[in-house]
């Protein structure tokens, strides 16, 4: 075995790297390497001037036409072929390792040498199929680690691709994940908060059920107890005249009169009138803005705080944005650098819910803020400043976070529902136009809080329209305040 492994190692060395046959003249460079005197040539010769020379083996320099003729190697390598063995390692590897016969030919599909019986199977039946010699000689043309190099500069390029690729798929993927995560928390606290809005009505409405049935019940009562005084008295008067029929003539003529005119005074008293019908008096709805509006609030601009550049209608419900700076009064109250307006309403605690009419407007910020927040200078519309606000402009919406966060609307809103829960620290904005949920912000709120209104630049016309405060609706089962 040691003396095979020997045999295929001189062997190795006897080949030229670049054609892969036995040396032929074999030269030696600088580097030690040894090369058909023909190949090292034509090799440096492609390389043209001005570009250094590699070793094509181990890619150390050398000088054009420095190398070396190498006779001892040359001697060895003619008593390897006077023993007939062909290049390669060792002459068992010239066999096919299924049919033990001859690699003669070489598969350009799948890359590798083949036997004549290889070639007539299924597997390379349909392939190209060339004598080893004609493949080999194609790669003499450049030498095989230039070929090997070429090759692996696009495998690289794909490598590259594939990895910025699954990069991006993951970045997606990581993404996605949080989407749903923000989403499935989404549905589940507006729906717990439906719940609770839910059971709260359910109590209001068993309260008001209760109430009505008492009142009711007293009524008919009443009624009863009325009826039966009106039977009692009846009765009496009917033995009372049986009675007197029975006497004789001086007895029957005795308080005639009396008992006759008693008996024609009687009339039929009616009963009041009680509705017992609950047909469609108390309704139960699932949709939110319905378990919303009876914590509907009756909001009203407030003027002392509205920005100069503010036009505001005469019954405090409409905002727009004016052409010019109206001289106004300079207000501690009164917004001077931007045009916002606040609610008249303040709030401390409870729930309370408002809808503004935003019709086909391109820009308005809606929310809530303290009345604390600054009104002279710059101020930044984010929850660490005081304000809690949802705004439309540029065609996106988004929810004035830290960084905001862009809002995702299938249905562009005409009209915006607004929801204070001041307890839970919450405030939530609602598409009224389709019913879905704009954004929830989620906070621990102190002091007192007013409506904030933005209608937005003017934009030459386009957004001159105001923001309508609109009057909120009864629920559907009455008006079951807070």
């Amino acid at each position: 075995m040691a003396a095979a492994a020997t045999a295929g190692e001189i062997q190795d060395e006897a080949i030229c790297s670049v054609c892969l046959g036995y040396l032929t003249e074999p030269v030696t460079i600088a580097c030690g390497h040894n090369f058909c005197r023909a190949c090292v040539t034509r090799y440096s010769e492609e390389k043209g001037t001005g570009t250094p020379l590699t070793c094509p083996q181990c890619r150390a320099r050398f000088q054009k036409g420095e190398f070396k003729p190498n006779t001892q190697l040359n001697n060895i390598i003619q008593r390897i072929k006077q023993l007939g063995l062909k290049p390669g390692k060792g002459q068992k590897e010239d066999l096919c390792e299924r049919h033990e016969e001859r690699l003669k030919l070489f598969c350009a599909e799948d890359g590798e040498t083949i036997c004549l019986v290889c070639e007539k199977s299924r597997d390379h039946k349909s392939h190209t199929v060339v004598p080893i010699e004609e493949a080999a000689q194609e790669y003499k043309t450049m030498p095989l680690q230039v070929k090997l190099q070429g090759a692996l500069d696009p495998l690289r390029k794909e490598l590259e691709e594939v990895l910025a690729l699954r990069s991006k798929e993951k970045k997606k993927t990581t993404e996605w994940q949080g989407k749903v995560k923000n989403k499935r928390e989404m549905i589940s606290g507006e729906f717990n908060k439906l719940h609770t809005l839910l059971r709260e009505e359910e109590q209001l409405l068993l309260q008001s059920l209760e109430e009505k049935e008492r009142e009711t019940l007293q009524r008919l009562q009443e009624n009863v107890t009325k009826l039966s005084r009106q039977s009692s008295s009846l009765q009496q008067l009917i033995t009372e005249i049986e009675e007197k029929c029975q006497q004789p003539v001086a007895e029957l003529l005795k308080d005639v009169t009396s008992t006759l005119s008693r008996s024609e005074n009687v009339k039929l008293q009616e009963p009041e009138a009680v509705s017992t019908d609950l047909k469609n008096v108390y309704k139960i709805s699932l949709d939110m803005r319905e378990a919303l509006k009876r914590f509907g609030v009756d909001v009203t601009l407030d003027p002392d705080t509205a920005s100069a550049w503010l036009v505001l209608s005469e019954d405090q419900k409409h905002v727009r944005r004016g052409d010019t700076r109206q001289d106004l009064p300079d207000k501690p109250e009164r917004f001077d650098n931007y045009a916002f307006v606040l609610g008249a309403e303040r709030f401390a605690g409870g729930r309370r819910y408002w809808e503004v009419g935003v019709g086909d407007k391109t820009k308005w910020t809606l929310g809530v803020c303290r009345e604390s927040v600054s009104r002279k200078g710059k101020v930044t519309l984010t929850p660490g400043n005081g304000f809690w606000v949802v705004r439309l402009e540029d065609g996106g919406y988004k929810a004035f976070t830290s960084p905001s966060t862009p809002l995702p609307v299938s249905v562009r809103p005409r009209q915006v529902g607004i929801f204070l829960d001041y307890e839970a620290g919450e405030v939530s904005f609602y598409n009224v136009t389709d019913g879905s949920h704009l954004f929830t912000f989620t906070d621990t709120f102190s002091g007192t809080l007013r409506p904030y209104f933005n209608p937005g630049l003017n934009a030459g016309g386009t957004n001159a329209a105001p923001l309508i405060i609109c009057p909120v609706p009864a629920p559907a089962g009455g008006n079951l305040g807070p």
